[in-house]
């Protein structure tokens, strides 16, 4: 393919599987390309040709981290070769791998992002739905970083014990019968006014009970592929808020600039408290497995697809 004017043409080096992946092979996924259509929004690779364009020519030859997140862009990062919009590519650091760098635009900038708002608003804690997930163990490192509290939500007693072993305090099997007690007593003495939801379904109500009241919650999921679930009394009598997030959206709300002294601080941290953990690495022709034994067990960490 070749690039348009703003456009650049990456050499695929590695494309991980997400969840918002599996979402949209299945039409599930709120945005929509036209078909057919190459999956993958997020990888890494090498700018090798340019459209023109002062940002393209400036990418000319750079490693980047890439995104395909945008109806607008036709291709995907399941692919030898993504063209891309060039504001759509990071430069890496030198001490940045393209196996991390794959990764970068999706989990650890959403984390930054999440982190980033409870750092903004001054909230004294963060109740988290999910939190054995690639990203839910990001905001857990990231939020000790910054010495915020996080409540864990999970719903395996394995998955307790993962998060145990990388130093959470704070964990919850919403499989436990007394679990929306303890979910409620721990959000009030804790002050968890930030929830951060990527399950949807009944979850978001109980979720959203626990917090005190003039909490907001930032539903980024649904896992359980269900709609979210909310109970009135808590937006009308207790003053509480629901709010949809998506990276994109919050990265149009900021400036250039904005967007990359983010992505500055990410790369730093992509090898401690961002990190992604891989379970497989396989070629694209295996990409159908790769799917299936990423659907079997998304907590065992990432599949990376190298072209």
């Amino acid at each position: 393919p070749r690039p348009n004017p703003g456009e650049v043409l990456v050499r695929m080096a590695a494309a991980p599987i997400n969840p918002s992946d599996v979402m949209f092979i299945s039409g599930l996924y709120g945005m929509k390309k036209p078909l057919p259509a190459i999956a993958g929004f997020e990888g890494s690779g090498t700018v090798v040709a340019t459209g023109g364009g002062l940002m393209g020519r400036l990418m000319m030859g750079k490693r980047v981290a890439c995104h395909a997140a945008d109806a607008k862009i036709a291709g995907g990062t399941w692919a030898e070769y993504l063209v891309t919009p060039a504001k759509a590519c990071v430069p890496l650091r030198k001490d940045v791998n393209m196996e991390q760098a794959a990764t970068m635009l999706v989990n650890p900038m959403t984390a930054w992002a999440l982190v980033n708002e409870a750092r903004r608003r001054g909230d004294r804690a963060i109740v988290q739905t999910a939190a054995a997930s690639a990203l839910g163990r990001m905001i857990v490192r990231l939020a000790r970083k910054f010495s915020i509290p996080v409540i864990n939500v999970v719903r395996r007693a394995e998955q307790v014990e993962l998060l145990r072993g990388i130093g959470a305090e704070h964990v919850l099997n919403s499989s436990d019968p007394d679990f929306d007690t303890n979910l409620r007593e721990l959000c009030r003495q804790l002050g968890a006014s930030l929830g951060l939801d990527a399950v949807a379904g009944e979850m978001t109500a109980r979720v959203l009970r626990a917090q005190p009241k003039g909490s907001r919650l930032l539903v980024y999921g649904a896992l359980a592929l269900e709609p979210c679930q909310i109970d009135p009394t808590s937006l009308i009598f207790e003053r509480k808020h629901v709010e949809g997030f998506w990276l994109s959206g919050w990265l149009r709300q900021h400036s250039i600039v904005s967007q990359i002294r983010a992505a500055r601080e990410v790369q730093k941290l992509l090898a401690s408290e961002l990190k992604t953990e891989f379970q497989a690495r396989l070629p694209l022709e295996e990409t159908p497995h790769g799917l299936q034994q990423y659907a079997t067990n998304m907590t065992a960490g990432k599949i990376l697809l190298i072209p």
